[in-house]
């Protein structure tokens, strides 16, 4: 099984802030939906007072917490009258100056931004050494890691192949290979194109040379959502010079960090596996 090492600093966020364990009252407000999952994975549902519109994952136990708005706009005094203690924020999900706002009335504010599937053993224990759940992120750290070993060991007896992975249509955008959902399908053997760009959710056209050597074109289902329709709607647009297979991908498996990730690298395994055959 893969090394599960203890982190020099468990509990220090994505800014290098070091935290300390919660104490005394604890009151929860994530503006991640991901990792608003991952609170009720590590039995936190108790201490989580606030969430966005699209934190929606458990279903059902989550409608329970208030909403506070989106992950880019805030009802900031609604949040204010919720008292939290603590606040949950990502780097790519939520803009600086809604965080630094909030920050002024918030006395702990952890910041995250997992960028290798490996983060989320870190992140685990980010959150569990911080709310007291150790046990449950040490439980959540070997069902990763147990996951991991087994797409690895799956890839290697797999040729590796290039992918499009679309995420928006008009424009056509991909993701870039320095993002968690390009290395999460690194690990299956499925590299992005382009190899190179200028922005990590660069626009693409479907161009000849682009997709001369693709595979696959994923289309997730998440931030746009694709649906069965659009496999034939993008087949019929793409050059008479390439074949590529459009499938879609649940965008959810690819991209949420936190305990889907668990999920996450077992569907991959086994999408790769089914279009391989």
């Amino acid at each position: 099984m893969s090394d599960v090492p203890h982190a020099q600093h468990e509990l220090t966020d994505a800014l290098g802030k070091t935290h300390e364990p919660a104490t005394g009252l604890v009151r929860i407000v994530c503006l991640v939906p991901s990792i608003t999952e991952l609170l009720f994975s590590l039995g936190l549902e108790d201490k989580l007072v606030g969430r966005t519109g699209f934190c929606i994952h458990p279903k059902g136990p989550v409608r329970r917490v208030p909403k506070v708005g989106g992950t880019k706009t805030v009802d900031v005094a609604k949040i204010r009258k919720l008292g939290p203690t603590h606040l949950v924020v990502n780097v790519d999900e939520n803009p600086r100056p809604i965080v630094e706002e909030l920050a002024a009335f918030i006395p702990h504010v952890i910041v995250t931004h997992p960028i290798e599937p490996e983060d989320n053993l870190s992140l685990y224990r980010l959150m569990g050494g911080i709310f007291d759940r150790e046990v449950r992120a040490g439980e959540l750290c070997r069902a990763f890691a147990a996951e991991l070993d087994a797409t690895r060991e799956a890839a290697r007896h797999l040729p590796r192949e290039e992918v499009l992975y679309l995420i928006w249509r008009s424009p056509w955008m991909t993701v870039s290979r320095d993002t968690y959902i390009s290395r999460m399908l690194d690990l299956v053997g499925w590299d992005t194109v382009p190899a190179q760009a200028h922005s990590r959710y660069p626009s693409v056209d479907l161009t000849p040379q682009l997709l001369r050597n693709v595979r696959h074109v994923l289309l997730s289902t998440e931030p746009y959502s694709f649906v069965d329709r659009h496999i034939g709607e993008l087949s019929a647009e793409l050059p008479p010079q390439v074949h590529p297979e459009v499938s879609l991908i649940d965008g959810g498996m690819t991209s949420w960090y936190g305990s889907r990730a668990i999920e996450g690298l077992r569907y991959l395994r086994e999408l790769r596996s089914a279009l391989s055959g």
